[in-house]
């Protein structure tokens, strides 16, 4: 039964909530999360966001509020999203896997009223909320806090905004919480959906994890809009993605770029050059910078293009997508999304034409209106005319395609030239065998900066690091040759597949 909604109906829906509550009293009967244990309705989640509704409001949390939950996905974690969205709370998801010392961090930043722990689905989960002296929730799978009565509900016209924090990375520093608004995510569920004509026959992979932009915004509320299911998973593994695609209806498969090399890397050491995926029609990346080879490795993989976007938290999602089926020979990022705006700016605040890079600027109805208490930092990146500065650097080619170079901070300056650390990536990531490359800058005595260059090797590979190094040489001018390749164990890595540069430095330049 099709499920899709007139846009005389998204008109009316203010919160997130509305959405799923629509599509529940349309269709209780429809599957919509695909367990590993079995098939759960979208009226028996509505049942769980029913409970949890009222025990929010049981134990008094209010509109402005926020709720911190430790998850790794399970249908807990959605229905206390949307039982948030009813009461108007916030959620604030922070990813399980954190440390205890930075999840208190992130407790404190939101000044959250009580904090949930998806214990039903991560060891992670439980060990947290042996600390913090739990008590049951009234879902067997979530336990919760006592209520902190000094915590200060968010009044105004924010606190009605406002759909949850998500924190971000912190490849930039500190994280800062940034407030995702109700029509923002509403906003980009539709734009979403839309892109990849997603409709309630539609299953997607769904382990990315939704305490980041990408599995609340492009899979979960994406997937609300359409009515499409969701194969619901904590974690990845590539085993099980592998039997998804050939045997559980997979027609969506959405990952970082560290997710596909991941599963490239799993199906060659399984000997399967073709993966059976009779109902695939749509696979993406985003969330981190793609490479081109890998690119070309997963296209031909499966069959099918590449899709690529280009989004961020502080924008609800996806600033710019590329076009269904559309073959592209590069890694454009596709082209701005309904509501967006975008513009190439110079050091000096001045529109560059196209073809020229320069830092992404945004607005739109996606923006954040803020970082969570936090308005210095929110000044810094908020310029006159609403506009947002990313710190990412970017070209628009003629035709409007959004070519994404990296980040401004990242860019490193030699000989009085710009050296962008992707193009220097990619020369590395063209040698055989290489399965990760990141390179960075470092302030070198003269004033230069040094570049410096670090390389995984795919598992069982020996790798010739003097001809790897001869090969570099050869392909990169003068001035963007790195002054250090290093050969490391393991890249270490944000849970959304963005290499950590900063650690990579701090560990293995000062012995070179």
């Amino acid at each position: 039964m099709a499920l899709h909604l007139t846009s005389a109906h998204t008109r009316t829906h203010t919160r997130i909530h509305h959405l799923f509550d629509e599509r529940a009293a349309q269709a209780p009967a429809h599957p919509f999360l695909y367990l590993a244990q079995g098939v759960m309705t979208l009226g028996e989640l509505a049942q769980q966001v029913d409970a949890l509704e009222a025990e929010l409001r049981e134990v008094g949390v209010r509109v402005g509020d926020r709720v911190l939950v430790a998850a790794e996905n399970c249908p807990e974690h959605v229905a206390l999203v949307l039982a948030c969205s009813r009461v108007g709370a916030w959620a604030c998801g922070v990813n399980a896997r954190m440390t205890a010392s930075e999840l208190a961090g992130f407790a404190a930043k939101a000044d959250a009223r009580v904090l949930y722990f998806t214990v039903g689905v991560s060891a992670s989960a439980r060990e947290h909320a042996a600390q913090h002296g739990t008590q049951a929730s009234v879902l067997p799978g979530l336990q919760r806090t006592p209520v902190r009565p000094q915590a200060t509900a968010q009044t105004g016209e924010l606190a009605e905004q406002v759909a949850a924090i998500i924190f971000t990375s912190g490849t930039t520093g500190q994280p800062k919480g940034v407030m995702l608004t109700h029509a923002g995510l509403l906003q980009f569920a539709r734009v979403s959906a839309q892109s990849r004509e997603l409709t309630s026959a539609d299953r997607s992979y769904a382990y990315l994890p939704m305490t980041h932009i990408f599995g609340l915004g492009t899979v979960l509320m994406a997937s609300l809009h359409a009515g499409s299911g969701l194969l619901m998973r904590s974690q990845f593994d590539p085993a099980d993605v592998f039997d998804a695609l050939a045997h559980q209806g997979l027609t969506q498969l959405q990952g970082p770029p560290a997710m596909f090399t991941r599963l490239l890397a799993w199906l060659d050491s399984q000997g399967i050059a073709q993966p059976l995926a009779p109902d695939l029609r749509y696979v993406y990346t985003g969330a981190a910078p793609l490479d081109l080879s890998v690119k070309q490795a997963i296209e031909a993989r499966f069959g099918k293009p590449l899709h690529h976007g280009y989004g961020l938290s502080e924008y609800a999602g996806a600033l710019t997508l590329c076009r269904l089926n559309e073959q592209r020979a590069d890694t454009s990022a596709g082209y701005l999304v309904e509501g967006a705006e975008l513009r190439i700016m110079d050091p000096d605040g001045r529109d560059l034409p196209a073809g020229e890079t320069g830092e992404i600027w945004m607005r739109g109805v996606g923006l954040m209106p803020g970082y969570f208490r936090d308005p210095e930092i929110t000044a810094q990146v908020m310029k006159p005319g609403g506009w947002y500065a990313s710190g990412d650097l970017g070209r628009q080619d003629g035709d409007g395609a959004l070519q994404v170079v990296g980040r401004l901070k990242e860019m490193i300056i030699r000989s009085g030239f710009n050296v962008y650390p992707g193009e220097v990536e990619a020369v590395f990531l063209a040698w055989p065998g290489v399965q990760r490359a990141a390179v960075a800058g470092r302030k070198a005595a003269d004033g230069n900066e040094d570049i410096l260059a670090f390389i995984e090797v795919k598992p069982g590979v020996q790798l010739d690091l003097q001809a790897l190094k001869a090969h570099a040489h050869e392909h990169l001018s003068p001035y963007k040759r790195p002054s250090m390749v290093v050969q490391v164990p393991e890249m270490p890595m944000t849970l959304s597949g963005k290499v950590l540069k900063r650690e990579l430095v701090e560990k293995y330049a000062q012995d070179h």
